[in-house]
């Protein structure tokens, strides 16, 4: 069916049909009543929840590298071990001969 079609027929049924005057007892008294029935949003649960559903990826996503890191052939090169060439990035400067200014 047309959209336009359908939009002008329910604005004719609309028309046609007015909205009665009459409103029920108590009306709005229980809207207000049903719109304070209603509970908050807490947003520490939303965030809790949003947490524990990232828990189960993120494991496994863990163990997927941990087994892929265990796994994963070795390069035969002699300096491999992590710890060695971060401390040698870190003292590079300090190895460095930096000439005394006698100027001082």
């Amino acid at each position: 069916m047309n959209l336009a079609q359908l939009e002008r027929k329910l604005i004719a049924a609309a028309r046609a049909n007015p909205p009665s005057e009459r409103v029920p007892y108590a009306f709005e008294k229980r809207i207000l009543a049903r719109l304070a029935a209603r509970p908050r949003l807490d947003c520490w649960e939303l965030w809790g929840r949003a947490l524990w559903r990232a828990a189960a990826p993120c494991i496994a996503i863990m163990l997927l590298l941990g087994a892929w890191s265990l796994f994963a052939p070795q390069p035969n090169s002699p300096t491999n071990d992590l710890s060695q060439q971060l401390e040698q990035t870190l003292l590079a400067a300090v190895d460095q001969d930096q000439p005394i200014d006698s100027a001082r």
